[in-house]
């Protein structure tokens, strides 16, 4: 059963280096849109029989990216395709996981069943905000987690006067690992949000006066949190050498008026949306993922185990 790999508009480079990796060619498919609107969706080489991989971020367009990957994932299972693997570096909707008020979607769940509705076999997602995500989906997720190389990229400029600081509450876990696989200090920004993009810092957990401030989330979206995080350091008298770690760069809305003004030396992101590889007005540092993709998709073809890759096996890893 050969490999094959296609992939929607929201990252095709990313799907060609995967591609490289794996020494095949990436798949021929059209994705477009007609005049009015609708997505057409067209397989134009033979599946029947293959394991395909679909890569595709669930990036903004949120909505446009998760049809175009519903639509090849229907499309590979009615043209025969032996088992069809949906890829997605990021997860949109990731956020939905509950009702904040009562009367909304749980959109993480809904777009789990659709996910399972088209034909998915399995899902491989790279550092999920929740990773109570797994729960919603009835076919199997492998979890992976881009959290090693990204440590192992900011190793040379960490220093025992480094901080490692959690921009809010939600990714107090996430800066627990990185602290213990780095051996450094923990600091945690108390913040309430506003609105969707403004926030307010009430209080720091944890010491960085005189420290090196490296603040680590899973995803930068429109920058609010970042900048008031940022603000409250500096008044709490942390050293200016801020450096910033995430997964996921998506620099939406006012993003690119609030980053470029902050004093942050580095920005340390991965290539699992196409926004990170094209704002040249931020100091940004990019960590590959398609090693990762690609040996998680050998692997799975292979029928051997992702263990090593998932983000579990990655909070677990001993310091070096």
């Amino acid at each position: 059963m050969e490999i094959c790999l296609f992939a929607g508009n929201a990252n095709v480079p990313l799907a060609q280096a995967v591609a490289e990796r794996l020494g095949v060619g990436l798949g021929n498919a059209l994705v477009r849109r007609f005049a009015d609107g609708e997505l057409h969706v067209q397989i134009r080489e033979t599946v029947r029989g293959r394991d395909v991989y679909l890569l595709q971020p669930t990036s903004p367009p949120v909505d446009e990216h998760i049809l175009e990957l519903l639509f090849l994932a229907d499309a590979c299972r009615r043209a025969g395709a032996s088992r069809v693997t949906a890829v997605v570096p990021y997860f949109g909707y990731a956020r939905h996981d509950r009702r904040a008020s009562g009367r909304e979607p749980v959109g993480a769940r809904l777009v789990a069943d659709l996910f399972r509705t088209a034909g998915l076999s399995r899902v491989v997602a790279v550092d999920l905000h929740s990773a109570a995500l797994e729960g919603f989906f009835s076919v199997p997720l492998e979890h992976l987690s881009a959290a090693p190389l990204l440590l192992e990229a900011a190793r040379p400029w960490v220093s025992e006067r480094s901080v490692i600081v959690a921009p809010d509450l939600g990714a107090a876990k996430l800066a627990d690992r990185h602290a213990r696989l780095l051996r450094l200090p923990v600091a945690v920004v108390h913040k309430t949000r506003l609105s969707g993009e403004d926030v307010s810092v009430h209080a720091i957990t944890g010491d960085v006066r005189g420290r090196s401030p490296l603040l680590v989330d899973d995803m930068i979206s429109t920058g609010g949190t970042i900048e008031a995080a940022v603000n409250a350091l500096l008044s709490a008298g942390c050293a200016p050498d801020i450096a910033v770690v995430a997964t996921h760069a998506l620099f939406v809305g006012p993003a690119m008026i609030q980053l470029p003004a902050l004093p942050v030396l580095r920005f340390l992101v991965t290539n699992s949306v196409a926004a990170a590889a094209a704002c040249p007005a931020l100091p940004i540092e990019l960590v590959r993922l398609e090693g990762l993709l690609a040996e998680a998709i050998r692997l799975l073809h292979d029928g051997r185990s992702l263990e090593a890759l998932l983000a579990h096996a990655a909070a677990a890893s001993p310091p070096r």
